[in-house]
Formats: C-alpha cells, sequence, structure tokens
C-alpha cells in the first residue's frame, strides 16, 4: 500500500472543524471532531507528521480568512482543509456574490502556496424544517465552493450528496452540529477523499429515528430553551460562542 504523502496538515474554520458537538473531556476546548480523527489516521507510522487546528466555533468566513488563513500560510503546510461561511449564511442578511469572492480569493492563496487544499459544498437542508427556508443560500454556496475548487485546484468534499445526514441521529442535540457520529462519518468522506485507506467504522445513529410525538414535542421545547434562544440572543448581543477561545492546536502537535 502506497503511504499519503501529507507530512503538515492544518484544518481551518468554524465549530464544525473545531469539532463542536463530538465532546471528549481530554482535548483542547473538550471536543475531539472529524479533523482529529483524519489526523490520527494520517499520522499512524509517520513520524514526522505535524497537525494543527486553527478552527474557532462562531467564527464567520471574513475572519477565518482574516486571521486563520495567514496562521496556516506561516506553518507552511501540505494539506488543509477549509470550510467557514455557514455563521454569514445564518445571518438574517448576507451577500453571497461578495462573500464568495472573498472565499475564493483565499482558496487562491492556499493552493497558491503549494498545498492540497480541501474545500466542501454545504450540507442540503431540504429534509430540515428549521433549516429548509435556507436551501437556497446552501445551494448558492455550494456551487461558488464548486467554481471555487475548480478554478483553484482545490478537491471538493461533496456535503450536500450525504443523504445520510438527514437523520437527526448524524447530529447533536442542539441541531446545529454534528454528534460523534456525523464527525466519524465525515472523517471517513474526507479520507476517502484523500485517497487515504483507514479503518474507521460507521458509528452507530441511535436517534435517527427520532422519539415519539410526545417525547418530540417535549425535545423541541428543550431544544427552543437551551439551544435555539441562546444562538438568537447572541446574533442581537453581538456575542460569539467563540469569543474568548484559542485555537485548539495553534503548531504542530500529534494525536494518539
Amino acid at each position: 500500500m502506497t503511504p499519503h504523502p501529507y507530512r503538515r496538515y492544518v484544518a481551518l474554520g468554524d465549530s464544525f472543524t473545531e469539532g463542536v458537538g463530538d465532546p471528549a473531556d481530554d482535548r483542547p476546548n473538550g471536543v475531539r471532531g472529524w479533523a482529529d480523527r483524519v489526523a490520527e489516521v494520517l499520522g499512524r507510522d509517520v513520524p514526522d507528521f505535524g497537525y494543527a487546528n486553527l478552527a474557532i466555533r462562531g467564527r464567520k468566513l471574513g475572519a477565518v480568512v482574516d486571521d486563520q488563513v495567514p496562521a496556516a500560510l506561516a506553518l507552511q503546510p501540505d494539506l488543509v482543509t477549509m470550510y467557514a461561511g455557514a455563521n454569514d449564511i445564518l445571518r438574517p442578511q448576507v451577500d453571497l456574490d461578495a462573500l464568495m469572492t472573498t472565499y475564493d480569493d483565499a482558496i487562491a492563496r492556499l493552493t497558491g502556496a503549494g498545498a492540497r487544499v480541501l474545500v466542501w459544498t454545504a450540507f442540503d437542508p431540504g429534509g430540515s424544517a428549521t433549516y429548509k427556508m435556507l436551501r437556497g443560500r446552501f445551494a448558492l454556496y455550494s456551487e461558488h465552493a464548486r467554481e471555487s475548487a475548480e478554478r483553484h485546484g482545490a478537491t471538493v468534499v461533496d456535503f450536500w450528496r450525504m443523504r445520510e445526514y438527514r437523520e437527526w441521529g448524524y447530529w447533536d442535540d442542539d441541531r446545529m452540529h454534528m454528534g460523534p457520529a456525523g464527525h466519524q462519518r465525515m472523517a471517513a468522506a474526507v479520507l476517502d477523499t484523500l485517497g487515504v485507506a483507514h479503518d474507521l467504522e460507521p458509528l452507530d445513529p441511535t436517534a435517527a429515528r427520532g422519539p415519539g410525538r410526545v417525547a418530540a414535542l417535549r425535545h423541541h421545547a428543550t431544544w427552543v430553551r437551551t439551544s435555539a434562544a441562546p444562538w438568537v440572543h447572541r446574533r442581537l448581543t453581538g456575542r460569539s460562542s467563540g469569543d474568548g477561545l484559542d485555537p485548539r492546536h495553534a503548531t504542530y502537535t500529534r494525536l494518539g
């Protein structure tokens, strides 16, 4: 089996890449996530492998481009993953064409530095009562991401076509972030896209079928109180869930 060529991997983005929804008390910020899982596989039997994760929950695309991209370039990576923009899409108003021009410039800088770059389409929210009203925005984001990847030689992880994520068992109780099963599935998708052999087994999405009607109503009320309302409050007050947090791995480290 041919060894993979990657020795310096940097992950950029927001809560999706930080690992929110996949709790791990023994790791920075208390989360693990798909990027850690990918790094664990890439680092096996590769003594000089290093992994940095600069993603911070709540970050909008502008902050990722202004703060994380220069920091990543300074680390001279040969592999970069970047998924950012969801926190912009969820705002009441957003100029997606202008937003994705900024995104395109960032991809050009990363690929121009010689790194293999992986980007994502958005998740298709068509099956979600909560997010389906934003489906047009998610679709436009995805098309822009595909165009940028094609223009600059990046590789796309096609989240839009991963229909299994319409099962709630792949998501955290907050309905905004992937749960452990979702992060494991995404790690496998990334490694498959890279063409790297792995032994990641799917985790059982135990909540996939969802609760009964009465339990579902109670669960929804809890979600509104503990997840939706705090999210709206942060938007109204200009705060972010990532305020005060540092990158989980600001310099190269090894996991495992």
